[in-house]
C-alpha cells in the first residue's frame, strides 16, 4: 500500500492540483470538489485518488471544506504557497503599461500624480487602490508666506518645489504684525529656501544657539513661526475604490463592510502597514491574518514601494479579497510603482529631493 507524502506541498501531483485548484476558485468563486477537479487538472488519475490528494491538502491546512457536501476551498495557508511557489507572474502587457506612462505623465504635479495612481490600482484590477503619500520632510520648500489672521493665528503658506502648496494654521502666543511676519517670511526664504524642512528646523536650532542681539530677536521671530510651520504632517494616504469591495461576494456582510470601512477612514493602521513594506524591494504580498489587522481578516494587500533618485517615497498597493486575481494584481501593482516612481523622477530637479547618501 502506498504511503502519503508527509507533505503534500511537495508532491508534483499534489501541486498541480492545488495550483488549478486555485486558479480555478479565485475564477469560478466556487468551492471545487474532486470531479470537477479531474476534468480540469489534466492529470491521468482517477477522481479517487484526486480526492485523496485533497485530503491530504485540507490535512496540511492548504484547504478547507466549507461545507460537510460541498468541495473545497483555498485557506490562507493555500494562497500563501500559491503567490510564492506555485504562480507564475508575467509582465503586464505594454498597453497596459502605456496606459498608466500616459494616465501617470511627469510634470503633473507630486499630488496629482498620487491621486491618478490609486484611482488607476482601483481602475485595473477592481479592487481598492492605496498610495502613502511621501512625508513633506523629504522635499524642498520654495518659499513661505505669512498672513496674520487674528491675535492668535497666522496663516503660513507653503510652496514646495514640486508646486504642492499647503496651507497651516499657527497657534501663536502673542500678536504678530504684518511687518514681522513679513521679516520672518523674507529671512527664511532668502536664508533656507531649496532645503527640506528638516534640515531647515536643524539650521534654526543650531543658529539660535550662537544668535547675538539684533539677529537673535529675528530668529527668535522666525524659529517661532517656524516651528510650527515646519513641523512634520500627519502621513496619509490616498484610497480609492472603497466601495468595490461591495461587491464582493465573500465580503458581502454589513458588519463585516463597516469594520473594513472604519479602517480605510482611520487611515493609520493601514498607513503602518504600508510602512511596513517601505524598504524590502519589490512587491509584498499579505494574505488574511498576515496583516495583523482584525478588520482585514480574509482580505489580501499586494503592495510594492516607489521610489526617485534612489529614494523611496511611499508605498502603493491593491486591498481586496483573498480570492483576488494574483497574476492580473501583481503585475498592475508593480508595474504602477515603477512608473510613478519614472513620473517623480523626471519631475526630480522640481522636487528637491535629498541624494541617497553615501559612505565616503
Amino acid at each position: 500500500m502506498s504511503r502519503r507524502p508527509a507533505d503534500p506541498s511537495q508532491d508534483p501531483r499534489a501541486r498541480h492540483l492545488l495550483r488549478t485548484l486555485i486558479a480555478r476558485y479565485i475564477r469560478s468563486g466556487e468551492p471545487m470538489g474532486s470531479q470537477t477537479l479531474a476534468r480540469h487538472a489534466g492529470l491521468d488519475v482517477s477522481p479517487a485518488t484526486i480526492r485523496n490528494i485533497l485530503a491530504d491538502l485540507e490535512d496540511a491546512g492548504l484547504l478547507s471544506a466549507p461545507h460537510t457536501s460541498a468541495g473545497r476551498v483555498p485557506t490562507a495557508q493555500g494562497y500563501r504557497l500559491f503567490v510564492d511557489s506555485l504562480l507564475q507572474v508575467r509582465p503586464l502587457p505594454e498597453g497596459e503599461r502605456a496606459r498608466l506612462r500616459g494616465e501617470l505623465p511627469s510634470g503633473s504635479g507630486t499630488q496629482a500624480l498620487l491621486g491618478s495612481a490609486s484611482e488607476l490600482l482601483s481602475a485595473m484590477t477592481h479592487f481598492v487602490g492605496v498610495v502613502s503619500v511621501p512625508r513633506r520632510e523629504q522635499f524642498a520648500f520654495r518659499r513661505i508666506d505669512f498672513v496674520p489672521i487674528d491675535e492668535q493665528r497666522v496663516l503660513a503658506i507653503l510652496v514646495f518645489a514640486d508646486g504642492d502648496v499647503q496651507n497651516r494654521i499657527l497657534q501663536v502666543r502673542r500678536p504678530f504684525d504684518a511687518n514681522e511676519l513679513e521679516r520672518a517670511a523674507n529671512y527664511l526664504n532668502q536664508h533656507f529656501a531649496g532645503r527640506t524642512l528638516a534640515e531647515i528646523r536643524g539650521v534654526l536650532l543650531h543658529e539660535m544657539r550662537s544668535a547675538q542681539d539684533e539677529l537673535n530677536r529675528l530668529m527668535g521671530r522666525s524659529i517661532e513661526l517656524a516651528e510650527q510651520a515646519l513641523a512634520p504632517a500627519d502621513d496619509d494616504m490616498l484610497v480609492a475604490g472603497q466601495t468595490r469591495l461591495m461587491t464582493v461576494q465573500e465580503l458581502a456582510d454589513i458588519e463585516r463592510l463597516r469594520d473594513l470601512f472604519d479602517a480605510f477612514s482611520r487611515k493609520r493602521e493601514i498607513l503602518q502597514l504600508l510602512e511596513r513594506t517601505a524598504r524590502a524591494p519589490g512587491v509584498r504580498i499579505f494574505i488574511g491574518e498576515e496583516t495583523g489587522l482584525a478588520p482585514l481578516d480574509g482580505i489580501s494587500l499586494v503592495t510594492a514601494p516607489y521610489a526617485a533618485g534612489g529614494q523611496v517615497l511611499g508605498v502603493l498597493g491593491v486591498i481586496g479579497p483573498t480570492r483576488m486575481d494574483y497574476d492580473r494584481v501583481i503585475p498592475v501593482v508593480q508595474a504602477a510603482a515603477d512608473i510613478l516612481g519614472d513620473a517623480l523622477q523626471a519631475d526630480r530637479g522640481g522636487l528637491g529631493l535629498n541624494p541617497p547618501h553615501v559612505a565616503p
